[in-house]
């Protein structure tokens, strides 16, 4: 007859993942004519449950670097975008003591961006995984039969097997 035993352990209980994306759009005092380069920096989030959602908050910084005055001249706008994003989890029993993991699978990035009239218009997209951790119980079966022992056989060498001659027969 079988014997069980439960083991209770922390593991992901429920994961997924979501595509973000946010347009922004910034007022320029000086005639756009092109855009040199965009990198999204300092990127900073955490999350929180609430119920069955899991609300995120975050941070990064936007450096726009464009031409004006007919490509004679170039600035560097900075601008700091913070958003809140809400993700539902899926249906399931909720428990409060569970611990959230948000990790950023793919780093905020400018995936589009316009000049429209004296504004600048951008796209940023991001990914991010969560992931909540809470206790389980894993059922096991018990094997209470003894496995057998293996022999353990000494390996020292035999020495009665000796050629004493040894040393004077290799000249």
């Amino acid at each position: 007859m079988a014997n069980y035993r439960e083991i209770v352990t922390k593991a992901v209980i429920s994961k997924g993942k979501k595509l973000f994306n946010t347009e922004y759009s910034v007022d320029v005092n000086n005639n756009v004519s092109t855009i040199l380069g965009v990198w999204v920096i300092n990127h900073k989030f955490n999350g929180e449950k609430i119920g069955n959602e899991i609300r995120i908050k975050g941070s990064y910084d936007v450096n726009i670097w464009y031409s004006y005055d007919n490509d004679t001249k170039t600035e560097v706008l900075k601008q700091s975008n913070e958003y809140l994003e809400m993700v539902h989890m899926r249906d399931r029993d909720s428990d409060d003591d569970e611990e959230i993991i948000v990790r950023s699978l793919k780093q905020p990035n400018c995936i589009k961006i316009d000049i429209v009239d004296e504004k600048i218009n951008y796209t940023i997209e991001k990914e991010l995984g969560i992931e909540l951790v809470g206790d389980v119980k894993v059922k096991i079966m018990i094997d209470e039969e003894e496995e057998p022992w293996d022999e353990i056989v000494d390996d020292t060498d035999d020495i009665s097997n000796i050629n004493e001659d040894y040393l004077r027969n290799s000249r």
